[in-house]
């Protein structure tokens, strides 16, 4: 019988509680099938039913357009593009939630000062997160006030007692993206920050909060993450159990916590995680190519894990909320 695994905050909602309860139990059972959307059009479920005749259990919206500090003047055709693409998928996070599906949040987050173009990859921009840590700061100022604002959109899946997997800083021990351009120490400050100005000042507590990166290094704490994800893209059509990262994140802590595979680009072998028992609890398949394409997994594959007894569609999932 799976341990009890506790939600972070002490405050947490009883949606916040069932959604871990349930992830625990299937851990090594079954599997939720996830898919991102990163645009209004969501041809990704619609590639997804149309193959399958089901839906994912799980579904990723990406909050990057509602970033306070997009650089509107400094933005090539490209940044903008993707920035309208966007724009509105809080409204489709809504809806799903109105089917009772699981709601995970991906937020590309634009540099706070300093940004052109696609500001939160770390090339684009010459803010300085080191500095941002530091209590004062201007740069400390401005990503509190970035904060402030995003905690405003969240608050009404608060008030509705929608559970949200909060996936903050995502890929944070890369130095790609802005956040993880200082190294571990900064990221496991910037993290707290976060946690704390949700949970305590704001009081989301209907956040599960979602911890993202492959490196034990980064990680910031027991008494801050619920589930522990990576992210991974293994090459075309190759469908494994994806057991080695399970390995490598698992070594983060001694502590009972749930696993997560945050975003892929190919799909696992869902039959393959169960038979081996990897505690996978549920993936995130990507969006573009790897979620509406056959370019990384053909629809024989996508058929066989929706429709294996091992998965969670949208279907199978048990009322958690609403």
């Amino acid at each position: 019988m799976n341990k009890i695994v506790k939600p972070v905050n002490a405050n947490a909602q009883q949606e916040v509680c069932n959604v871990l309860a349930y992830l625990n139990e299937i851990a090594g059972k079954k599997v939720i099938l996830g898919q991102h959307i990163q645009t209004m059009e969501q041809e990704e479920l619609a590639f997804i039913y149309n193959v399958t005749n089901e839906l994912p259990a799980l579904c990723g919206f990406e909050l990057l357009a509602y970033s306070p500090n997009i650089n509107y003047r400094y933005c090539d055709r490209e940044c903008l593009e993707e920035i309208l693409s966007a724009r509105g998928t809080l409204k489709k996070a809504w809806d799903w939630a109105e089917k009772h599906g699981l709601v995970t949040f991906t937020w590309h987050w634009f540099s706070p000062l300093h940004g052109k173009d696609k500001s939160f990859y770390t090339k684009n921009t010459t803010f300085n997160v080191e500095m941002a840590v530091q209590n004062g700061t201007d740069e400390n100022k401005a990503i509190l006030a970035d904060l402030d604002y995003m905690a405003g959109l969240l608050k009404p899946f608060c008030d509705a007692h929608i559970p949200v997997l909060w996936r903050p800083l995502h890929e944070c021990d890369g130095d790609w993206f802005w956040w993880g351009s200082k190294g571990a120490e900064v990221v496991k400050k910037l993290y707290r920050i976060m946690y704390g100005r949700f949970t305590n000042r704001y009081h989301l507590d209907n956040l599960i909060w979602v911890f993202n990166a492959a490196e034990s290094s980064f990680y910031p704490g027991d008494d801050v993450v619920d589930i522990i994800s990576i992210d991974m893209y293994p090459p075309p059509h190759c469908h494994t159990a994806c057991k080695e990262d399970l390995q490598k994140i698992s070594n983060f802590t001694t502590k009972e916590k749930i696993y997560a595979i945050g975003e892929t680009g190919t799909v696992p072998d869902v039959h393959k995680i169960v038979e081996q028992g990897v505690p996978w609890t549920y993936y995130m398949t990507w969006s573009n190519d790897f979620g509406k394409t056959e370019k990384f997994s053909s629809k024989e594959t996508l058929r066989k894990n929706y429709k294996g007894s091992d998965a969670v569609t949208l279907s199978k999932l048990p009322k958690l909320y609403g």
